[in-house]
């Protein structure tokens, strides 16, 4: 059974497995091996790649060579390939989620007694041939630590068998050659190693108490002054100080859409190209704006002083386009931004203030503002023009139409060149902290 066939079949494996791992690059990896399916003494192996924020291919493989005596009447030996695809509906690796897959297996089947009635002929025969199905299925899975997951997962496939049957034993007579429509279950409880891992949790080195020796004081005694001890600051003290974008929970406020983004300054941005939504380290400064929202809020988490309580996030796309469309693709770059904290830092979405602000009407028309102020005469005039526009049309789709045509379509491309750009952006608005009391244990 087992010669040039799963010679050939493993080559196709090898083949996906290559492709597949190919496309990782930087991206997560997973290796997991199903105990249920070990249970049936069928060793097997799942390889997992993250292809986006919430999506990720596995390639799936199960070999049961024995019992490898052909003479043996009883046999239930098989090989199987299973290509998938996971939505998930936090991050890849985390909680919940849904897949499909397809599944390929050749079989050798024989004098087999399953629970629950479950194929009876193979009974009384042997049959050997090959089945294709497709299933559906859902999951769940738990973060044991940097490294380590646990899956339990369940789901349906449906398919096809063409198959020859035999008189049951090792060298039966051969009856016949059929194919059959077939349901089958799905189950899986697997253990999941995850590459590279999640980041580790920082040690946070409390300051030694400041020790404050008198001087000796010889006689005569003379008046001293005393000794005032500055008590050293809170952690959180000294990251809010270098960051600006840090607040106390009190200081909280939901966002209005009334609000100009851009007269905050202490807010952080990442920036997208026109009409996308994927977050892209390479776009602009975005790599170090990234890198340096994982880094502050990693030092928050491992904070003794203070607890992280919130991570405000506001989307915004351009007033170019339709206000529908850039009312998805506003809130699609939040969710982007969002989900990159959540992949790096594993936080939940309780935490996160996640919203779309739509069109940046009031960021456009405070950067036109400026503009209008120091330009020339003649072009302050024609961009004065477009803030009465703005103020006066509540359409917003008229609004920009109206702004399109102003002036022979000069003051648009003007308006193009100058400040559209900006934005196109995920407003990393501000984190939020409350204070921890810490007790001193005392002898």
């Amino acid at each position: 059974m087992y010669t040039y066939r799963t010679y050939r079949i493993c080559r196709i494996f090898a083949l996906l497995l290559i492709i597949l791992t190919s496309t990782a690059k930087a991206q997560k990896v997973s290796i997991s091996n199903n105990l249920l399916y070990d249970a049936t003494l069928t060793p097997n192996l799942r390889v997992g790649v993250r292809v986006a924020p919430k999506w990720s291919l596995g390639l799936t493989a199960g070999y049961r060579p024995w019992p490898t005596n052909d003479k043996t009447d009883q046999k239930w030996r098989h090989l199987l390939i299973s290509p998938s695809v996971r939505y998930w509906r936090d991050s890849v690796n985390v909680h919940h989620f849904f897949g499909a897959n397809l599944i390929y297996a050749h079989y050798n089947v024989a004098n087999l007694h399953l629970p629950f009635g479950l194929y009876k002929s193979l009974r009384d025969e042997r049959h050997e041939g090959d089945m294709g199905a497709i299933g559906i299925f859902y999951g769940y899975s738990w973060p044991l630590g940097r490294h380590w997951n646990i899956e339990a997962m369940i789901g349906a496939a449906i398919g096809y068998a063409r198959y020859n049957r035999y008189e049951c034993g090792h060298c039966g007579r051969k009856i016949g050659r059929e194919g059959t429509v077939f349901g089958m279950p799905q189950a899986a409880i697997n253990i999941v190693y995850v590459l590279p891992g999640r980041p580790a949790k920082q040690k946070v080195v409390e300051p030694l108490p400041v020790v404050v020796i008198p001087p000796v004081i010889e006689e005569p005694v003379e008046p001293v002054a005393p000794v005032i001890v500055v008590p050293e600051p809170k952690p959180i003290e000294v990251l809010r100080s270098n960051n600006p974008f840090i607040h106390h929970i009190s200081e909280y406020k939901p966002y209005d859409r009334s609000m100009s983004l851009r007269r905050d300054k202490e807010a952080l941005y990442v920036h997208f190209p026109v009409a996308q939504s994927a977050l892209q380290a390479d776009f602009g400064n975005n790599s170090q704006i990234m890198n340096r929202i994982i880094e502050v809020t990693r030092k928050m988490m491992n904070d003794s002083t203070a607890e992280l309580c919130k991570i405000q996030i506001v989307g915004l796309a351009s007033i170019e386009g339709s206000v529908a469309g850039n009312e998805k693709l506003a809130s699609n770059r939040a969710l982007a931004l969002q989900h990159y904290v959540q992949e790096q830092l594993q936080l939940p979405d309780s935490v996160f203030d996640t919203v779309g602000g739509g069109e940046a009407w009031a960021d456009f028309r405070d950067q036109l503002q400026e503009f209008a102020e120091k330009e020339s005469e003649q072009t302050a005039k024609e961009l004065q023009q477009a803030l009465d526009i703005i103020d006066r049309e509540s359409d917003p789709n008229l609004r920009e139409s109206r702004l399109r045509r102003l002036n022979g379509g000069r003051t648009w491309q003007y308006i193009k060149a100058n400040i559209l750009s900006d934005q196109r952006n995920s407003g990393y608005i501000r984190i939020y902290y409350e204070d921890v009391e810490v007790t001193e244990n005392k002898d």
